[in-house]
C-alpha cells in the first residue's frame, strides 16, 4: 500500500484524496489553535483545555477525564493544569459527589479568557456559508461516520455523537422530515439535529 501523500497515488482514488484532504484540514486548525493560544501566551493544549473547561459540565472537569478527552497521560495533564493554576485561570475544587475527588474550574479571568479562545476555528466556519444546508449535512454524517467508525477500532477514544449513542434509533420514522429518533428524550430527530458531542451521551455496547 503506498502513501496518500504521493501525488501520483491519489489520480484516479478518492479515498486517497480524502485522507489527504483531512491532513490539510487538520495542518490548518493546529496553525489556527497555535497562533491564536500563542497571542495569549498559551500553549495550544491549555488553550483546548480552558475552552473544554468553559462549555463541560463538573464530570468532564477532572484531570482523569482531561486525559481520556484528549487522548493524553495523566502527567501531561497535571504539567498543563498546573501552569494555568500559576496563571490565575484556573482553580481546584472538590467533586460534590464525592469530596476527595477534585475537579477544575475557571477563575473568573480564566472564563473571560476561554470566551475569547473560544472562537479560534470560526474562520473555516465562515467558509461554509457558500454551501447548501443539503451539502453541508451530507458532509456531517460522512464526518460522523468515519469518526464513529475510527471510535469502534480505537483510535479515537472519546466521541459523543448521536451516532454512538445507545439511545439512538436511526431511520425509526422513514419517509418523515425527521427520520430518527432519541430515546432518552423521546423526540425525533432530523438529520441537522444529529449532535457530534451530547452530554447525555453514553456508548451504545453493539
Amino acid at each position: 500500500m503506498g502513501s496518500v501523500f504521493e501525488p501520483s497515488s491519489q489520480h484516479g482514488d478518492v479515498d486517497n484524496k480524502i485522507v489527504a484532504s483531512l491532513e490539510r484540514l487538520s495542518q490548518v486548525f493546529r496553525v489556527l489553535l497555535r497562533e491564536e493560544a500563542q497571542g495569549h501566551g498559551l500553549s495550544p493544549i491549555q488553550a483546548q483545555f480552558l475552552v473544554h473547561l468553559l462549555f463541560h459540565d463538573i464530570e468532564l472537569r477532572r484531570v482523569g477525564r482531561l486525559a481520556e478527552e484528549f487522548n493524553l497521560t495523566r502527567a501531561t495533564v497535571s504539567d498543563a493544569v498546573g501552569s494555568l493554576e500559576e496563571k490565575g485561570l484556573i482553580h481546584r475544587e472538590p467533586w460534590p459527589e464525592d469530596k476527595r475527588v477534585v475537579t477544575l474550574g475557571l477563575t473568573s479571568v480564566g472564563e473571560k479568557l476561554a470566551t475569547e479562545l473560544s472562537n479560534w476555528a470560526n474562520i473555516v466556519k465562515e467558509h461554509l456559508t457558500a454551501s447548501s444546508p443539503e451539502e453541508k449535512e451530507i458532509v456531517m454524517r460522512f464526518l460522523m461516520r468515519l469518526i464513529a467508525s475510527l471510535q469502534r477500532t480505537g483510535v479515537i477514544t472519546v466521541s459523543r455523537m448521536c451516532v454512538t449513542c445507545r439511545f439512538f434509533r436511526p431511520d425509526e420514522h422513514p419517509g418523515s422530515d425527521s427520520p430518527h429518533h432519541c430515546a432518552l428524550l423521546d423526540s425525533p430527530l432530523a438529520g441537522s439535529d444529529l449532535r457530534i458531542n451530547c452530554p447525555e451521551h453514553e456508548l451504545a455496547t453493539h
